[in-house]
């Protein structure tokens, strides 16, 4: 079943940024970092837009929450998970470089506040998932992964989905009770196209950025998909389920993704759609 109604079409929300990346819907506001534009930033459904942080030189890719309301940013080139306190103060919650050498990608954080956080690997079978505990005790949860890129939890918290972009699939895991991840199995494949940055809804949907195939789809377990969103000449990266209902999927996009075809160009955007199926888990 389809979840746009007929002749949907985006609606600008937000513009001006170099890499919009990470999306995240938190309590009135719609975090996302500028990953080529290194830094972090907020917006309402107004578009009301605020710079919450600045990171020079450190891509700030993937984000989530801590139970306390600290926000983790990872910080890709230097391998490590940032934390951005309630009172604005920022320190590194965890360094990953002794176990992996690739740069970090993007993370899912659980209501509890482990972070499972993917490498920026592209050699087939080289990527790896790696587990932050609240306490910043940090470990490999899965390994063999063809580029782990968006991931998701599902609403009982019991099971992680990530979408492996070289692989063309998405692939869940079952979490135990000491965060472990096992049962690894392919939910649905995408033979035709690499999936990005991804957002679960309340049916089983994985929304997904595509970004060679300029467009967003969902697709259902199993590989069909039922709706498409096309993104004309801009790439489809990333998106979220957000607002009050969390029925606004907002969607983000850019030109390129090499920082180098960018050349600091501010032409990322975000729009978004309403759809009939809310958002459910994690983020």
């Amino acid at each position: 079943m389809t979840v746009l109604e007929p002749g949907t079409r985006p609606s600008f929300l937000a513009e001006g940024f170099v890499f919009a990346e990470g999306p995240r819907w938190r309590n009135g506001k719609l975090w996302f970092s500028d990953m080529h534009g290194e830094a972090v930033y907020t917006t309402t459904l107004l578009g009301e837009t605020v710079r919450v942080l600045e990171l020079p030189g450190q891509k700030p890719s993937g984000l989530g929450f801590l139970p306390d309301g600290s926000v983790l940013i990872v910080s890709m080139a230097d391998r490590a998970l940032l934390r951005l306190g309630p009172d604005g103060s920022s320190s590194v919650h965890a360094r990953l470089d002794h176990l992996v050498p690739d740069e970090l990608n993007d993370m899912v954080v659980t209501p509890g506040g482990t972070a499972f956080v993917g490498s920026y690997n592209t050699e087939p079978g080289a990527g790896l998932l790696l587990r932050v505990a609240p306490d910043g005790a940090t470990a490999v949860a899965a390994d063999g992964l063809d580029f782990p890129n968006g991931s998701v939890i599902s609403p009982d918290g019991r099971t992680l989905i990530v979408a492996e972009s070289k692989g063309r699939r998405f692939t869940a895991f079952d979490i135990d009770s000491r965060m472990n991840l096992g049962g690894r199995r392919v939910v649905a494949t995408t033979p035709d196209a690499a999936p990005d940055g991804i957002a679960l809804d309340a049916e089983g949907g994985i929304w997904a950025g595509f970004p060679l195939a300029h467009e967003f789809r969902r697709v259902l377990p199993g590989g069909e998909i039922s709706d498409r969103i096309p993104t004309g000449e801009q790439m489809a990266i990333a998106c979220a389920l957000g607002g009050e209902d969390r029925r606004t999927l907002f969607l983000l996009s850019a030109t390129d993704w090499s920082a180098s075809n960018l050349d600091g160009a501010r032409t990322s955007t975000i729009g978004t759609v309403r759809v009939r199926v809310p958002g459910a888990g994690v983020p």
